[in-house]
């Protein structure tokens, strides 16, 4: 079976970043290190079956979305030999702005 390299770009990180710490600001950091250890393991797993979520129409090929727990967006490329994590974005929040960034570019 094929394995894809999964790669976080910074746009990525800082999201995951502010979604740790608002998840900790409204609960614990235990609770918000639970809650990215499994959006990480989700997006990881990408490397053996990386077309789910939906692909998004547009000009970027290979652009797709996935939800998470119903309270995440996260939105990925597959490439021939790659996944890349461009955002994560939390309950969806912009998603559709930042998608039509995305294809516009």
């Amino acid at each position: 079976m094929k394995r894809y390299a999964v790669r976080f770009l910074a746009e990525a990180i800082v999201d995951l970043d502010r979604l740790y710490f608002y998840v900790a600001e409204g609960t614990s950091y235990e609770t918000a290190d639970r809650y990215l250890a499994r959006i990480e393991r989700l997006c990881l797993s990408l490397a053996t079956f990386p077309k789910r979520g939906t692909a998004i129409r547009g000009n970027r090929t290979g652009l797709r979305s996935m939800g998470f727990e119903r309270s995440a967006t996260i939105l990925f490329r597959v490439g021939a030999d790659s996944v890349e994590i461009l955002r994560v974005l939390h309950y969806g929040r912009d998603a559709e702005r930042v998608i039509d960034e995305m294809t516009d570019s």
